[in-house]
């Protein structure tokens, strides 16, 4: 996604088109305050995180430089679609995904203490913390400059002993980063740092509810993919928010993000930079479960192309009738669905979700096929693993990286393919 040009009410940026690359690949940090939302007392009602006010939330975003596009406002979530990425406020947990050169983990002291003063959030449940490897890291600032940077300065907030960083994947190659906070024993502040915040936030050691997020991060993107995604305007045309969204819903409706997932479950809401760029944040609202969200951003130029797809909606790893996945696709279909639409050259996938209780049960995803006693006993890292290959290899992709990690309450599978 590139940086606005010229977009009324916003401060004028670089055209990173015709000067220097852009860094597709974003900073994505999640904080969660407590393990589940708190029940509204009527259907409209904002409980914690929510009620903050907008102007609080873009104070924050200052730092980190990145302003807000647009919100769409969901029963259990509210999606800011930003210049560089997206930003989802839920009542009890914040997901900030920034793209660029922005701070994004500048922006952690502020929402700390945003959570402490606003809502009276002072503990933190869990925090995450990850990206995949920068094309340009040399561009980077802040503590972005490297991994043992954005580290180090992570466990000044929160604590050495609690904080673990991961490399996954090859080191000299394409690989995932993440930094994660476990639970407290002993009850201790988590914040041991001389980075100023005023918060005191020890680590509530709870049992961990569910959660499970999918990404999709594909780079060399076809030809024919990149090229719907230049918007040069016309001189009848102007670079208002209007007509950005407007040229957004017509590529969203003709290469089908609009049609994801049922239409009769999806807010989307899209802009189309100029002269290139895309970005979209969805809200879903399956029958069944809470609230979701997908989000799209495209860098689109020749020889830095990127897309990012992310999604919170637990899918069946088998593979469903097609009546059901026109109620809701499973892994195999929406990878399919995403994939055909960018045409990558390589791609890398993530799916990141809580530990099934039992060990081996699949009863957090749905659809278990009829008759397949495998289905009952195979772990969900693996049956990810089956879907992402099912998908890919059928579509002329081959896979280069198959890994599995168990975190305390967590299992990732990650897996790269890359075009035969």
């Amino acid at each position: 996604m590139s940086d606005i040009a010229s977009t009324p009410n916003y401060a004028t940026q670089i055209d990173l088109v015709n000067s220097s690359p852009f860094e597709g690949p974003e900073k994505l940090l999640e904080i969660w305050f407590g393990p589940a939302a708190d029940e509204p007392s009527a259907p409209s009602a904002k409980l914690g995180l929510r009620a903050v006010n907008r102007k609080v939330w873009e104070d924050m975003l200052d730092i980190v430089r990145c302003k807000v596009l647009n919100m769409i406002e969901g029963t259990e979530v509210d999606a800011y679609l930003l210049s560089e990425s997206s930003l989802f406020v839920f009542s009890h947990k914040v997901i900030l995904k920034t793209c660029g050169t922005t701070l994004n983990l500048l922006g952690l002291p502020r929402i700390l203490d945003i959570a402490a003063t606003h809502c009276g959030l002072k503990t933190v449940y869990r925090f995450f913390y990850s990206r995949k490897s920068f094309m340009f890291p040399e561009r980077q600032q802040g503590p972005h400059r490297e991994w043992r940077a954005e580290v180090e300065y992570l466990d000044n907030i929160f604590g050495g002993k609690r904080g673990a960083a991961y490399t996954v994947g090859k080191v000299n190659g394409d690989h995932w980063l993440l930094y994660l906070t476990n639970p407290s024993d002993d009850g201790e502040s988590a914040n041991s740092s001389d980075i100023e915040t005023d918060v005191d936030i020890p680590i509530t050691p709870v049992a961990l509810d569910e959660d499970y997020t999918l990404e999709i991060l594909m780079t060399k993107l076809s030809c024919d993919a990149r090229s719907a995604f230049f918007f040069p305007t016309t001189e009848s045309e102007s670079d208002s928010i209007a007509d950005a969204q407007s040229r957004a819903d017509v590529v969203s409706h003709k290469l089908g993000i609009d049609s994801l997932f049922p239409a009769s479950m999806t807010t989307l809401d899209a802009f189309a930079f100029t002269p290139c760029g895309y970005s979209a944040n969805a809200l879903l609202r399956p029958a069944k479960g809470p609230e979701g969200y997908y989000t799209i951003h495209v860098t689109p130029e020749e020889g830095w192309s990127f897309a990012s797809f992310e999604c919170n909606v637990p899918l069946s790893h088998y593979k469903t009738s097609a009546e059901a996945t026109k109620v809701l696709p499973d892994l195999r279909t929406l990878i399919q669905r995403v994939v055909q639409i960018f045409q990558p050259g390589h791609l890398s996938l993530t799916l990141f979700m809580t530990s099934p209780n039992p060990p081996f049960s699949n009863g957090h995803v749905n659809g278990l096929p009829n008759g397949k006693e495998q289905a009952l006993m195979e772990a969900p890292v693996d049956s990810a693993h089956r879907a992402f290959k099912e998908a890919l290899t059928s579509k002329g992709y081959k896979r280069t990286d198959k890994i599995n990690y168990e975190f305390g309450g967590y299992d990732l599978a990650f897996a790269s393919f890359e075009a035969r």
